[in-house]
């Protein structure tokens, strides 16, 4: 059986990146595939078991890269393969994986008309046109209620195009027995002591992830408090001005990397994961920090943020947003007994299904390969 997997770049800490490599697995496991990728780059070492195929996109600036690149996709793959799976929103899918909330409902009810006349958005919203409405044939799979809701809401998109996938977290990320050790381990290798407090935070486009919201938040903490919190800060984006903004506010305690391999360890050594996000499909680092017994404050923005009020195992900030409530739940929970968070956190982890995702979409792809459906 011959797929093609279709996003615009990947890249070693996205979540969707990270997702469309556990797919990939997923489907190499249950049956005899040729997998190949296209993209408009790679940056990274590339798998084995995949063939990566960067696409010659021209065109002046990103909005019409990415349409070269739809059209030379869909001269590529049209008849060649027996299932396309897109993780970007483009015309010709037989199956889109939902990794983003809808960007025409975001231009009605988050911006103005004019906005909408922009050949930027007139671009993304055809191109989420082709997958939701009505002349599509594209299914999508989708990680939460909150994009079915706004799918719907625009685009009237039939049921029967719309499946709902459950989380796909890796379990590495449970908390082990040896969870006291690692903790240990890298607080010792960030020069942070026991008394104080390590925040992460884990996403790329820090400006989409809240980043600006957070460093506020830790600058709006008491003196005393302040002076005990490092903020460990991962994600790709340019870190420049992040470190200035934190520097005005006062934050001498803050460390800021692309991304690290050994996010677990990061979690199980952090005290508190910060994710306030202002929009966000899922938020898989959110599930991932839950499992973990790592507390969160998340922004119910994001589609996960559902996960951390079931579990009993952090706070949401809610929508509409405004600082002033982060700030109270910041200095809240780090003030806090945060060791029944934790401990349901780590429950929650162990009753209920997290994990599954990369199979049953391998599933799908592989059994409407055989059947000739989609």
């Amino acid at each position: 059986m011959r797929l093609a997997f279709v996003l615009f770049e990947w890249f070693p800490y996205g979540g969707m990146q990270r997702d469309l490599l556990k797919i990939a697995a997923a489907c190499q496991a249950q049956a005899a595939v040729t997998i190949d990728v296209y993209c408009l780059r790679w940056n990274g070492p590339q798998p084995a078991g995949l063939t990566i195929r960067e696409v010659p996109a021209r065109g002046l600036g990103k909005t019409a890269r990415r349409a070269s690149f739809e059209r030379y996709v869909q001269e590529q793959v049209a008849g060649r393969y027996d299932k396309v799976l897109g993780f970007n929103r483009l015309a010709g899918l037989d199956y889109y994986f939902g990794a983003d909330l809808s960007f025409t409902w975001r231009a009605l009810h988050r911006r103005g008309w004019l906005y909408r006349l922009t050949p930027r958005a007139r671009h993304y919203m055809r191109q989420e046109a082709a997958v939701f409405g009505p002349a599509s044939r594209t299914v999508a799979l989708l990680l939460s209620p909150m994009q079915r809701e706004q799918y719907q809401a625009v685009h009237h998109t039939p049921p029967a195009r719309l499946i709902d996938l459950p989380p796909g977290i890796g379990r590495e990320h449970q908390a082990t027995a040896d969870a006291p050790a690692r903790r240990a381990a890298l607080r010792a290798s960030l020069n942070v002591r026991e008394d104080e407090v390590l925040v992460l935070q884990v996403g790329s486009s820090f400006n989409t992830k809240g980043v600006d919201r957070s460093l506020a938040a830790l600058g709006s903490l008491p003196d005393d408090l302040k002076r005990r919190v490092h903020y460990l800060l991962l994600g790709q984006d340019n870190s420049a001005p992040w470190r200035r903004r934190a520097g005005n506010l006062g934050l001498a305690q803050v460390r800021i990397e692309a991304g690290r391999s050994d996010i677990p360890d990061c979690m199980q050594g952090a005290d508190l994961l910060l994710h306030p996000s202002r929009y966000e499909s899922a938020g898989m680092v959110i599930l991932e920090a839950v499992v973990a017994g790592l507390p969160v404050l998340t922004s119910a923005a994001c589609g996960y943020a559902f996960h951390v009020e079931r579990a009993g195992a952090g706070c949401v900030c809610p929508e509409p947003f405004a600082q002033d409530n982060l700030n109270d739940l910041l200095k809240m929970m780090l003030n806090a007994d945060r060791a029944a968070w934790r401990a349901n956190g780590i429950a929650y982890g162990q009753t209920q299904d997290l994990y599954d995702m990369p199979r049953q979409v391998a599933a799908l792809l592989l059994n409407a390969g055989a059947q000739g459906d989609g």
